[in-house]
């Protein structure tokens, strides 16, 4: 077998791990994929012989892959809201994979409440065990800096529900009041029903039909629902409370809310290979 081998073969073992990282970070099957792409040109780019710690290595670089992503991301929101302003005035990679992917789909969204440098931090240290030693180099700050960040990101975490209320009624209740104020215009309402930190996400199809790629905030989102929902049927998706509408016979549109003790996450799916995999009960 030759080196080249050995090294796809490496990689691919880790692939598990890196793509789980990618995942938390970025909050999206897609970006993590292209995340470890960009991992592995890297790698494939690099002196292999003189990585020492070969994980270790990987996960840091996804994790730097991801910071750039994300910081890159950021940069474009201040933009369209500065262009908005003016014309409006350690452990095993299988067993770590494993725990990311149990961590609920309420995490995801509180972690995306945290800046781009807070959740690497957060997400390499206390999810991936990641040391900080390791972490200081990528995100450019002392260690005793990185320790400052992992603590007030954890506390930003804790002091959230990450847990969903798991009762289904009242999500469920949660969400039609959200729905029915949506449709009367009461926006102080919509306020109300949203966590302040609330994110909002479309898929391509989503944005292409009006919707944001992503909101953030309760004030903006309820700006976009005020008014909105008039055809929005109530409906479980993938056993999450939500809405679909309907066209000519045909899901066009599904919604799914993330609920606590208020709405943290709002995700609307149009693609309609993605719309044909969920599990839709409407009504």
């Amino acid at each position: 077998m030759s080196d080249t081998d050995l090294l796809v073969r490496s990689f691919e073992e880790q692939r598990p791990r890196l793509r789980a990282v990618a995942h938390r970070m970025l909050g999206s099957a897609a970006e993590a994929d292209d995340a470890v792409q960009d991992t592995w040109l890297r790698l494939s780019r690099a002196d292999a012989d003189a990585i020492d710690n070969l994980p270790g290595w990987l996960t840091t670089t996804v994790g730097r892959v991801c910071l750039d992503r994300l910081r890159s991301a950021s940069a474009r929101h201040e933009e369209a809201a500065d262009e908005a302003a003016e014309a409006a005035g350690g452990r095993d990679p299988e067993q770590e994979a494993l725990l990311a992917e149990s961590v609920g789909r309420a995490l995801e969204v509180v972690l995306t409440t945290l800046g781009p440098t807070e959740r690497l931090v957060f997400v390499l240290h206390d999810m991936f065990a990641v040391s900080f030693e390791e972490i200081a180099p990528v995100v450019d700050r002392s260690i005793p800096a990185v320790r400052q960040i992992a603590s007030r990101a954890r506390r930003r975490v804790q002091a959230r529900s990450a847990d969903p209320v798991v009762d289904p009624a009242r999500q469920r209740r949660v969400v039609e009041a959200f729905l029915t104020a949506s449709r009367e215009g009461r926006f102080d309402d919509l306020v109300t029903l949203l966590d302040p930190y609330v994110v909002m996400r479309g898929d391509a199809t989503a944005v292409r039909m009006g919707g944001p790629a992503e909101s953030r905030g309760s004030s903006a989102v309820a700006a976009f629902f005020n008014g909105r929902a008039q055809a929005a049927v109530p409906a479980f998706v993938d056993g999450l409370p939500g809405a679909v509408i309907v066209v000519d016979g045909r899901v066009r549109l599904a919604v799914t809310f993330t609920v606590t003790d208020r709405i943290i996450g709002i995700e609307s799916v149009a693609d309609p290979g993605q719309l044909r995999a969920l599990d839709l009960v409407v009504g």
